[in-house]
This record gives structure tokens, C-alpha cells and sequence, in this order.
């Protein structure tokens, strides 16, 4: 059966049971490939609103390179980060659902499934000061829920087919994006940054990992926005922690430099290492900032010689 215009023909947990499925990479990096301006605090969000063409011809080369799942455009947004360029909620909430139809077009245009995964981007991101790689914002809990509640209900009307709780610096913030999206009924996975064998914020990974055990919304745990290099440990503790497969999607390895605004380093992403991941229990491979659809087309190339 192939997938029709409303989505795939089966559940990302029922293939997740069959194998590995390749995510997406970091979607900011092909659109600045494709010439576009991404500066300001909405990051690639921005274009939900002056350039939705450019995210969905983004999403297009990742599926056009293999990529099973995409993530969608909002990681960086909010409805506090659309009001200060004078949009309001009402046309702020249309633009979380473009988020989804962008990245739900692009998936329509091959004859096999692709999921679409809403990115629930943590509350350091939408204040674009950094903060979602120490986490420990001084919020409770509680005001947490308050601040992603409105994002996560406009991203379940639009109808993805996984919230992306991704990004996560802290145990806290978890805690309250699980509570929230428990709310809406969809799947989602759980993602950290992680350094060091730690959330960012300093907390072991078998804690923060925990929180997803026994929870059935969660069809995988894992890490995002890391070092390659911290990718094997991070799958292995989630997979101890849940006895569930593992998200990973690492960056390239290169280094952001907050001063003079620019990358450094070389890249250290090499696709050989997915089969590491893959045998640690990793179920969900894909890349983070700087991983582009060049390498997810090696991923895909060793998906389809078994060797993931």
C-alpha cells in the first residue's frame, strides 16, 4: 500500500518495529545552501511567513535523498517570538499548521511513507539567547507547561504524525513537554542535547531518560544537537533507560562560535558510524546542524546495502 495524500500508511512505531528509519538533517543549513537569509531571532521560522517556498524545496532534497521522517519548521518559534513581529495568534497558529503542510507536501511527492514530525523546540530556543544548552531557565515546571502548551495544541491540530520534543537541555523541561503533549494524544519522541555523558544542564542521562519509561506516547528517546562523538553513549543509555528504540541525530561536529558568529572545526559526522549506533539500539538516525542531504544519502545508501 502506498501512502496517500494525508499521510503514511502505517504508524512510525509500526516501522520502527520493522528497522531503522532515517530522519532528516539539519534543515537551517539547506536553506541557507539555498541562498536564504536566516538571520533574527525566528531563525529558519521566518520563513513560514516570507518564504514558505524555500522550506518546502528544503524538505523536497531531503526526501529526494532518502529521508523517511522530516522535521518541520518551528523550532525555533512561538507565539511570544511571532508577536514581537506583530503577528498575532490567530495568523501565528496558521503558520504553526503551514509548518506541518510545508513538510506534508514534500512528503506527497514520493510513493512511500514519510512522516512528519511538528518540532517542539525547547523555551531556550524561542528566546534564540543560547539557553537551551544550559537549560535550568529559573521556570518551574508548571510555568513551563504554561509556555508550551499553546505551541503543542497548534502543532496537534495540524495533524503531524509525531510531535519532535526535541533539543531538551534539562530533566524539568521534559518533564513538562511529556505532561503537555500527554495532553494531545500524538506520538513523540524525546530528544536531549547532551554533552559528556550529561543532559546539558549536568544531569546523568539514566535520570533524564527515565521519564520516558513505561510512558507508550514515546516511541523513542534519545539525543539531538550533539557532538557526533557523544552520539553511541547517549543511544545506549536511552535504550537502557526505556527498553525503547533511540532517536539520534547528531551535529557535524563542527563548532558554533557565538562571537564571531561562524562555524569552526572540521566536520566529524562520518555515516560509518550509524551501524554503531544502529546495533546500540538506535532506531531513528538522521542528522542535526550542518549534517545536509549528502550525507543523508549515504545513510540512506547503507540502509538499502543492510548495513544499518
Amino acid at each position: 500500500m502506498t501512502p496517500g495524500p494525508g499521510g503514511p500508511s502505517r504508524t512510525l512505531a509500526e516501522a520502527l518495529a520493522e528497522g531503522v528509519v532515517l530522519l532528516d538533517g539539519g534543515l537551517s543549513n539547506q536553506l541557507a545552501a539555498q541562498g536564504c537569509d536566516l538571520s533574527g531571532e525566528l531563525w529558519s521560522a521566518r520563513l513560514l511567513a516570507d518564504g514558505p517556498e524555500q522550506i518546502e524545496a528544503a524538505h523536497t532534497a531531503y526526501v529526494e535523498a532518502g529521508a523517511q521522517v522530516l522535521i518541520t519548521a518551528g523550532y525555533q518559534a512561538g507565539f511570544e517570538a511571532f508577536a514581537r513581529r506583530g503577528i498575532g495568534r490567530e495568523e501565528a497558529a496558521g503558520l504553526f499548521a503551514r509548518s506541518v503542510e510545508l513538510a506534508r507536501r514534500a512528503a506527497g511527492a514520493v510513493d512511500r511513507d514519510v512522516w512528519v514530525a511538528a518540532s517542539v523546540g525547547p523555551y531556550g530556543a524561542v528566546r534564540a539567547d543560547g539557553s537551551e544548552y544550559r537549560g535550568r531557565y529559573g521556570l518551574t515546571v508548571r510555568e513551563l507547561e504554561r509556555f508550551h502548551r499553546p505551541r503543542i495544541e497548534a502543532l496537534a491540530a495540524a495533524g503531524p504524525d509525531v510531535l519532535a520534543l526535541e533539543t531538551v537541555p534539562d530533566v524539568d523541561e521534559a518533564r513538562a513537554l511529556l505532561r503537555v503533549a500527554g495532553e494531545c494524544g500524538l506520538p513523540v519522541w524525546l530528544s536531549y542535547t547532551v554533552a559528556g555523558g550529561r543532559t546539558r544542564a549536568g544531569q546523568p542521562l539514566d535520570e533524564a531518560f527515565a521519564l520516558a519509561r513505561g510512558n507508550d506516547q514515546v516511541v523513542a528517546a534519545g539525543a539531538n544537537c550533539c557532538d557526533p562523538a557523544d552520539a553511541e553513549g547517549a543511544v545506549r543509555a536511552a535504550v537502557e533507560a526505556t527498553g525503547r528504540p533511540a532517536v539520534i541525530y547528531p551535529n557535524s561536529g563542527e563548532r558554533w562560535d557565538a562571537r564571531t558568529g561562524a562555524w569552526s572545526g572540521p566536520p566529524t559526522y562520518d555515516p560509518g558510524l550509524a551501524g554503531a549506533w544502529r546495533r546500540a539500539g538506535a532506531g531513528l538516525i538522521g542528522g542535526c546542524c550542518r549534517v545536509g542531504p549528502n550525507t543523508i544519502a549515504e545513510l540512506a545508501a547503507a540502509r538499502e546495502r543492510d548495513a544499518l
